[in-house]
């Protein structure tokens, strides 16, 4: 085989494998962020779920000053999946189905623009899945119009490190008694097929 031959060979091989097991970023806020990271931290694909503050003003909020409302920010995750094993798409679906995006600044007894439900797009090509998936795919399971907000993504923090894994470090904390473990078995009921069987890797 000529050197050409040889040459044209490993330029194929590296183009056919760029991006593959490449990471993306999908950040969604949908109430309070404990509840939203221990749903995501079980799939398949999603190799961190981090609970954060974004689509505010104010440089480095603290939890306080993001629970008094006057901060503009929401509490997120970030999520750092594999496209290779779950689709934004899916993503996107799992987090309409496991909270209500149809009730404004409100998930249950959490009240407050820091509680919207809300998708901050890394791209173009994420607005437009977030977008087709709550036009077509959101009346699927919800009676009432979805108000999930769908804004570019900016600045993002990190939250407390308490707030990391909660779920998970406290599960006999009230909350997560009476508020998570609820949503999480009707999560693990309605998507078995894609739970990991380890735990995340952190």
């Amino acid at each position: 085989m000529n050197k050409s031959v040889v040459l044209l060979l490993a330029m194929l091989a590296s183009v056919s494998s760029f991006g593959q097991g490449k990471t993306q970023l999908a950040t969604f806020g949908g109430g309070c962020f404990w509840c939203v990271e221990a749903v995501f931290q079980e799939l398949i694909g999603v190799e961190k779920a981090e609970s954060g503050y974004a689509g505010g003003a104010v440089k480095n909020p603290t939890y306080e000053a993001v629970c008094s409302g006057r901060t503009g920010h929401a509490e997120v995750v970030q999520i750092t999946f594999d496209p290779a094993k779950i689709s934004y798409e899916e993503l996107v679906e799992i987090f309409l189905v496991t909270h209500d995006p149809t009730t404004l600044n409100r998930q249950g007894a959490d009240v407050g623009t820091q509680y919207r439900s809300i998708i901050l797009y890394h791209d173009d090509e994420q607005k437009a899945t977030a977008e087709r998936v709550i036009k077509d795919f959101g009346p699927t399971i919800w009676e009432n119009p979805i108000v999930t907000e769908v804004s570019a993504y900016g600045d993002y923090y990190a939250a407390e490190k308490y707030h990391q894994d909660f779920y998970a470090n406290n599960p006999e904390y009230g909350y997560c008694t009476v508020v998570i473990n609820p949503k999480v078995a009707k999560f693990r009921k309605k998507y078995a097929a894609k739970l990991r069987k380890e735990g995340i890797a952190q």
